[in-house]
């Protein structure tokens, strides 16, 4: 017998020794199964099953020791972040919640898994059938029934009412705030940052802010974010959408802070971000246990060409790579009096019937007169020298998350500039293509005035 028979015969004792070392792939019935219409269900059931169910469907190369390891490390990984077979016992939010990370997760090209497809063809998701799925969900087909408390009148300025709430708790002590089971700390600072972008969120009726520390506000305002730099932070602040008397949606009741914090070397086994996230608010920490991690970057993993940031941030930086930031929103003019995208941010709402959404920012006077943790909220008393410009975009789809909206080429600016007691205000409005200066708005600005200066900050726990 020649070397290299002898070898091959070595190879395959060892390869039918190792077929003995089979640990189990458990398989059951199913308990509760996703509620969903048969057509949804059979696209799920035929892409999606042979990892997130509690069946057992392994091609005859998947049996194959040592594939067959990987194989069935998959599919536990995959049942222990969605399981479609007891999907159907959570709550109807819960579920529709899954299957809209799982729409993204196939339009972003993350599910299947590539790997998976290329063997099982069979298991790929087409174009008409992620039709299907995100017709059956269809965002944005209801809103949040109001009026929202305390939500008065615009009148025929179509400007925002205030938004207020009786009986609020008092504001928690942030410093006090525990940290997260994965040990990251609350960061108290986030009410300072700044305001990078703004979702309108149709999957779950809520709004977020994303805010940026000065690390990583730099880096998106030089471009310098494939990799965003250790030391970036952001805070993800959501409230609940609410409807107001004038048809207009602002926040509502206050859902919760994430944070995503970069360190590459300190947090390299997950994917070089801490995460964290604090619900309530009474900021309570997520999860169970430090595990909870394993959602976070799970759901990151399709953007991780964006190193795992979903965030489009508003910069005039130009950065390699498609859909990396969002330059349309942040194509101000140079000559306008102000350039408010620098400064804070108070609140935002959404005009559904014209497909817009407003921010109120505020400069540095403005912003230390607001309070956006007074238990009773309501508009502050600016004083003078406090400008507020409030700054609308259309809205567009957001690319990477099918249910989500982010601003999109502007529609106008308009400023109010506080004046001393016994001065008028200043009001100016740009507007149009090139937003252009509209002299005619002048004329008519009292009411205008009133509107901008009586918004209420989105109220933080």
């Amino acid at each position: 017998m020649t070397s290299t028979a002898r070898w091959a015969l070595a190879f395959l004792v060892v390869l039918a020794v190792l077929q003995l070392i089979r640990p189990t792939i458990p398989a059951r019935p199913a308990t509760s199964e996703v509620q969903a219409p048969n057509g949804v269900r059979q696209i799920l059931n035929r892409s999606c099953y042979s990892c997130h169910s509690d069946e057992r469907r392994l091609s005859w190369f998947d049996q194959i020791v040592p594939a067959y390891w990987l194989v069935r490390h998959d599919v536990l990984t995959a049942r222990s972040r969605l399981d479609f077979s007891t999907l159907g016992s959570r709550p109807a939010a819960a579920q529709e919640a899954a299957l809209y990370e799982a729409v993204n997760m196939i339009r972003l090209g993350a599910m299947p898994l590539p790997r998976f497809v290329q063997l099982h063809p069979e298991a790929r998701v087409t174009p008409d059938e992620l039709a299907s799925l995100e017709a059956y969900l269809a965002p944005w087909s209801t809103r949040p029934q109001g009026p929202a408390p305390g939500a008065g009148s615009a009148g025929n300025s179509g400007a925002p009412s205030p938004i207020g709430s009786a009986g609020v708790a008092a504001p928690v002590d942030l410093t006090q705030v525990q940290p997260e089971l994965d040990g990251l700390s609350f960061d108290p600072a986030f009410e300072g940052w700044k305001p990078i972008s703004t979702t309108d969120r149709g999957d779950n009726n809520t709004f977020r802010f994303i805010l940026a520390n000065d690390i990583a506000m730099n880096a998106a305002q030089a471009g310098n974010i494939a990799p965003w730099p250790d030391g970036s932070r952001f805070a993800k602040v959501a409230w609940q959408q609410a409807v107001g008397t004038d048809g207009l949606v602002h926040p509502g009741a206050f859902v919760q802070v994430e944070l995503m914090v970069k360190d590459a070397r300190l947090y390299s086994r997950t994917e070089g971000w801490g995460w964290g996230r604090w619900r309530g608010p009474d900021l309570k920490p997520y999860g169970s246990d430090p595990r909870f991690v394993d959602e976070c970057t799970g759901c990151h993993l399709p953007v991780r060409g964006n190193d795992y940031v979903y965030t489009l941030p508003i910069t005039a930086a130009h950065v390699r790579g498609e859909e990396v930031v969002n330059n349309a929103a942040a194509a101000l003019p140079a000559d306008l009096p102000w350039q408010p995208l620098d400064w804070g941010a108070i609140t935002l709402y959404v005009d559904p019937q014209n497909h817009a959404t407003a921010t109120l920012y505020g400069n540095d006077i403005a912003m230390r007169a607001v309070q956006a943790r007074n238990p009773q909220p309501q508009a502050p008393a600016y004083p003078a020298g406090a400008v507020l410009a409030l700054v609308t975009w259309a809205q567009r789809d957001d690319p990477h998350w099918f249910g989500a909206r982010i601003p999109g080429q502007f529609r106008s600016v308009e400023f109010v500039e506080v004046a001393a007691t016994g001065h008028a205000d200043t009001y100016r409005r740009f507007a149009g293509s090139g937003l252009a200066e509209d002299r005619a708005a002048e004329a008519a600005s009292g009411p205008r005035i009133n509107s901008i200066l009586s918004l209420p900050p989105a109220r933080l726990p």
